[in-house]
């Protein structure tokens, strides 16, 4: 009987124990994360009117703060109002942001390094910057995933293409862009038939997110 006893109490004894543990474990999750989740709010967000309709991204400098800073300098002055995407891929993605609609190419700032890294992936809804094969070319293009392309990601064919952000809303307009007709135009191949313009690229305040 003093046997039994003392085998119940020592199963409690064990019980308790790994309750406390297991409580703790969870506190240290949510203390670990919260920063993370109260840092998501302050992350730049940006507005992309086009002619097909409205989106909105998150930008991450937090992952890639020099490619974040040179879209934004691009965005704030104006740059990307009336250019196209010029290259359309369905299955693939929607690229923009380098011509107009006459398809010359816009002049653009110098370079910036390429900041591709393995964690963040190209994903589908993830916007990342274009680029030639030089891994530190990219200026003023960006291009949208349309689904996941795990192959531009860092380390699977070399440098990789650098991941700034994710679309948070308007999906939708990314896939009416990506269904568009395309064909050649001034030796271009993958160009829409009808221009889909890039209106306005512009910050979302604080006040409307």
């Amino acid at each position: 009987m003093v046997t039994t006893v003392k085998r119940q109490n020592l199963v409690k004894s064990r019980t308790n124990a790994l309750k406390s543990l297991t409580f703790s474990t969870v506190c240290l999750f949510l203390a670990a994360t919260a920063p993370s989740l109260a840092s998501a709010d302050t992350l730049p967000k940006v507005s992309i009117q086009t002619s097909e309709g409205a989106m909105q991204l998150t930008l991450r400098p937090d992952v890639a703060p020099e490619t974040v800073e040179n879209f934004l300098a691009y965005v704030d002055s104006g740059f990307y109002e009336g250019t196209i995407f010029h290259r359309v891929i369905p299955g693939f993605m929607i690229q923009g942001g380098g011509f107009d609609a006459s398809m010359n190419r816009k002049q653009t700032r110098d370079p910036v390094r390429n900041e591709a890294v393995a964690t963040l992936k190209n994903l589908r809804g993830t916007i990342a910057m274009a680029r030639t094969n030089d891994p530190d070319s990219a200026t003023s293009q960006f291009f949208i995933n349309v689904v996941d392309n795990p192959f531009l990601n860092a380390g699977v064919r070399g440098a990789g293409y650098t991941v700034f952000g994710r679309v948070t809303e308007g999906m939708g307009v990314v896939d009416a862009i990506a269904a568009k007709q395309t064909g050649r135009r001034n030796g271009m191949s993958d160009v829409p038939m009808q221009a889909v313009t890039i209106e306005r690229i512009s910050r979302v305040d604080a006040d409307q997110q």
